[in-house]
């Protein structure tokens, strides 16, 4: 192939309307066509990255390999393409204008006025081509957030238009995603909101190529011809994306509307019949199940899904390979209490306890592995809740009782997590905790190595906080084993307990590695085990009645 191809991909009308989950299904068709093939997210926001944002307002912060922290999309590509992101997949409005008033002050512009055009368009343009001049991609989509007519969405509206004449026809389209809503007072679907979304789009330089219209109802064809007319694009350009049961069944229904032939057709590529052997084998686990566990997520975001994104697809992914659904019930911590524990755990077949920051709903995370560890029930928990298990054990099991993370209480007696050595003279929050890929050695004997199949493994971390190996003896001798060490530091990275039903603690982040064709085994391994400890809490059940 002589040349990169690029696709951007807008939105209209409203957000949320799912323009990565469309990204991301039609990289799958491209990459199952032989396409090498990647995404990128341009974010409107001025942070730098949304490794500062509350939860709440963002949902999850998704962390690369090399260390970046990225909207939560970058999850959903790397799910469906299993293909790793990095720093050069999002990019925000914040670190486009942080790297053009850097050079502003090195004196790169030669004493010229910096301007919105040239000088941010070009830096714009200059990161969305970062990815095609690697000569790793054969197309490389551009997902751009926020709406079209969004103020902070108008910069990356005119890189688009420039790009589109850079580059020249059949190297760069459009992909237009908007809504065509159904108004049940009418009885009909109206065309009106994508009409006028596009008109926007237009007057911004910017013509669709392709129309993907997000709809509750089926688009009969006359109203595809009308949107074709209106909008300008031709007939067999209006994609119908209808509501579906699961994000996964979204590359077949684009398969089926033809979004796959005709962007290639567009950028003047040959196309063939994906191969999607591998996905819809997935599809057909995770929508057929033979059983069903139910799983208790304990975190303080719960009320908002995007907050545990990974989690809840890392379940999925490992419920498939398992064969059964995942039932993830969410519970908040903050009003978990010794008094209400059992009532709230007592009919789950597992616990995760999530990762966060904070004191806030820490006592009900610590209550919740109290609960779990004196009843066996299969536990995992993930960062803060790695370093939750080692509290509750160090005030349970070895008398502690003031045991805390100085993240907590900074003056606790026993301070069994405690503040990173590296992190003590850091002042800024932004990109400065440990964070992206590192080294972990298991020891022959855990679970975690069995789950594994290796000794040698490499996860991505975002803390601050870690065990405090003045204390490791002492929890070790008590029970609870060291079981994941970084070999250059010695940082504690895992921890378990043998004499339970599966008990394992994480500092890192496994859920940012599970994809559709590679479920992380630490989350197979856990779903297996609360299956397990289902049907044995089956069978112990029966044999009482008998």
């Amino acid at each position: 192939m002589a040349s990169t191809k690029y696709i951007f991909v807008t939105g209209g009308v409203t957000s949320s309307l799912g323009k990565g989950i469309i990204a991301a299904s039609l990289a799958k068709l491209l990459q199952a066509q032989g396409y090498r093939t990647t995404i990128q997210k341009l974010d409107p926001y001025i942070n730098v990255d949304p490794g500062t944002l509350n939860p709440y307002e963002h949902g999850e912060c998704y962390v690369t390999d090399d260390g970046a922290e990225t909207d939560l999309d970058l999850g959903h590509y790397q799910r469906f393409l299993n293909v790793p992101t990095s720093q050069s997949n999002n990019v925000t409005t914040g670190r486009i204008y942080q790297s053009v008033i850097e050079k502003e002050r090195r004196g790169e512009f030669l004493g010229k006025t910096v301007q919105v055009i040239p000088h941010i368009t070009d830096e714009i343009k200059n990161r969305v081509q970062i990815l095609g001049k690697s000569g790793d991609y054969d197309i490389v989509i551009t997902e751009i957030g926020g709406t079209v007519g969004d103020i902070e969405s108008l910069p990356y509206i005119e890189a688009v238009r420039q790009l589109k004449w850079d580059l020249g026809e059949h190297n760069a389209i459009v992909i237009h995603l908007t809504l065509v809503p159904y108004l049940s007072a009418a009885g009909e679907l109206k065309t009106k909101p994508t009409q006028h979304s596009v008109k926007t789009l237009m007057e911004s330089g910017v013509m669709a190529d392709v129309l993907v219209c997000r709809t509750e109802h089926e688009l009969p064809a006359d109203l595809k011809r009308k949107l074709a007319l209106f909008c300008n694009v031709r007939e067999e350009a209006v994609i119908q994306s209808i509501d579906v049961s699961t994000i996964y069944d979204v590359p077949n229904l684009m398969l089926q509307q033809g979004l796959d032939s005709v962007v290639l057709k567009k950028l003047g590529l040959s196309s063939s019949k994906p191969d999607l052997e591998r996905w819809n084998q997935f599809l057909q686990r995770h929508k057929n199940p033979k059983g069903e566990v139910i799983i208790g997520l304990i975190g303080k975001y719960v009320e908002l899904q995007d907050s545990y994104k990974s989690i809840l697809e890392a379940f999925i992914h490992a419920g498939a390979e398992n064969e059964v659904k995942v039932r993830v019930e969410p519970i908040h911590s903050e009003y978990m209490t010794p008094e209400n524990v059992a009532e709230k755990l007592k009919h789950l077949h597992g616990v995760l306890v999530a990762p966060g920051f904070g004191e806030r709903g820490i006592e009900g995370k610590i209550e919740a592995v109290r609960y779990v560890r004196e009843q066996g029930i299969p536990f995992f928990g993930i960062c803060l809740g790695m370093q939750v298990a080692v509290i509750e054990f160090a005030r349970n099991v070895l008398g502690l009782k003031a045991a805390n993370s100085t993240e907590m209480n900074p003056k606790t007696p026993h301070p069994v997590i405690d503040l990173m050595e590296s992190q003590k003279n850091v002042i800024d929050k932004g990109g400065t905790m440990r964070l992206g890929s590192w080294d972990c050695k298991l020891t022959e004997d855990s679970k975690t190595k069995i789950a594994y199949g290796s000794t040698n493994i490499k996860e991505r971390h975002r803390h601050r906080y870690e065990f405090n190996n003045n204390y490791k003896e002492q929890i070790e001798q008590a029970g609870m084993k060291a079981t994941g060490l970084n070999p250059e530091t010695n940082l504690v990275e895992v921890v378990e307990i043998h004499e339970h039903n599966w008990f394992v603690g994480v500092q890192y982040h496994p859920e940012y590695k599970s994809t559709v064709a590679n479920p992380h085994p630490l989350f197979v391994a856990f779903v297996k085990a609360a299956l397990a400890f289902k049907q044995n809490k089956k069978g112990v059940s029966m044999a009482q009645n008998q």
